[in-house]
């Protein structure tokens, strides 16, 4: 096996997982998915569809029907996003890693905006590429991006930027100045631009669109960039693997032939269930939004009333990032919460070193008072850790 693989590290977010795997007991807040199923009328559809026989090979880049529908979707949120830009994946994270594999060789320097979810640095490091980092900077709990940091990072040598903005673990959401900014600059560099914005419908700021701001507002189709989207948080659809590109004209036949290369094309049950919910967006995202913020809003208050928590609400996506004043290593803290006071959280160092000593915790529960139960669990660990 390549060194490059064996190297690679194992996910620390699994580690603390495996710790607590078969123990009811345990309040989970460790993965990054709402605990409430998807809505019958999507699964309705996959069931209808099978029942149909649909059980063959659909186009590499997706149903036709599916990629109009995504389209449509993309143009009511954002300028006017044709249906030949779509790539349908098997998921968000097959989208992003065939963004990568399109536009980086062994050898080529990527920069990636950090801490993040580990999958956007690894699948560079995968395919041979200098990954270097830079680091949102923490203040009173908020993370937030020193520009003229980034700017210097990227550079004409620079194949590739990955920024996922609403940020998952941190909330960090670019606002429009600092997009114009990072657009203008890459323009000027040569440098591609992946947008993983996954979170975007999960923004909790007034906007006239009700979404975050994203580089497809300010962008023309001919720019090198190419956004990642799923249907996996704002649909409750984490399981179905079903995910989307938009990318510019010159990519499209390229990535055609990735797709035949890695997965051949998403399953065509699985995409009927994403036209079902396109067709029905606004009965199930907004629904979602409005719910996920009454978690955030139950629990970071929460939170900051615990002694030695640092944490600032989210403007965006599912999780609260906190840092525990006093516990210098985020994993060990997080396998003795899920041993001591049976509470699953997911470790900062898992998103990058600058994130060691913070804990993430994914509030997405159909039950509030599940977070309240946590809160009261962390409290009394501590509170026994401190004696």
């Amino acid at each position: 096996m390549r060194q490059t693989i064996l190297h690679l590290e194992a996910s620390k977010i699994r580690e603390v997982a495996n710790a607590g795997l078969g123990r009811d007991d345990v309040l989970a807040f460790w993965f990054g998915e709402s605990d409430e199923v998807t809505p019958d009328f999507i699964r309705q559809a996959a069931i209808d569809s099978l029942a149909k026989g649909e059980t063959f090979y659909a186009h590499n880049l997706g149903l036709p029907e599916l990629r109009e529908a995504i389209a449509a979707y993309a143009s009511k949120l954002h300028p006017r996003v044709d249906a030949g830009r779509i790539a349908v994946t098997s998921g968000g994270v097959n989208a992003l890693m065939l963004a990568v594999q399109a536009l980086v060789d062994a050898g080529d320097e990527v920069v990636a905006v950090t801490p993040v979810w580990p999958n956007l640095t690894a699948q560079p490091a995968i395919l041979g590429a200098t990954v270097r980092c830079v680091s949102l900077v923490p203040r009173n709990g908020e993370w937030t991006l020193d520009l003229d940091a980034l700017r210097a990072a990227v550079t004409s040598r620079t194949k590739l930027l990955i920024i996922n903005a609403p940020n998952n673990p941190t909330g960090w959401t670019l606002t429009r100045e600092e997009q114009q900014a990072i657009l203008d600059h890459c323009r000027a560099t040569g440098t591609w631009i992946l947008a993983d914005e996954v979170y975007e419908r999960l923004y909790f700021e007034p906007t006239p669109n009700g979404c975050a701001p994203s580089f497809l507002d300010i962008s023309t189709p001919e720019d090198r960039l190419v956004v990642a989207h799923s249907f996996s948080k704002s649909f409750l659809m984490t399981g179905w693997r079903l995910g989307w590109l938009v990318l510019p004209p010159s990519l499209m036949d390229g990535m055609g032939k990735l797709i035949e290369y890695n997965t051949s094309c998403a399953s065509v049950f699985t995409q009927r269930a994403g036209i079902e919910a396109l067709k029905r967006t606004d009965e199930v995202t907004p629904r979602v939004v409005a719910h996920l913020k009454q978690c955030r809003d139950t629990l970071v208050p929460l939170l900051q009333g615990v002694p030695g928590v640092k944490v600032a609400p989210a403007k965006g996506g599912m999780y609260a990032f906190f840092q525990l004043e006093g516990f210098s290593d985020s994993l060990e803290v997080a396998k003795r919460l899920v041993a001591e006071a049976g509470l699953g959280l997911a470790p900062g160092n898992a998103f990058a070193p600058e994130a060691q000593g913070w804990l993430r915790w994914c509030f997405a529960s159909k039950d509030p008072q599940r977070l309240v139960q946590g809160v009261e669990r962390l409290r009394g660990w501590l509170l026994s850790s401190r004696t």
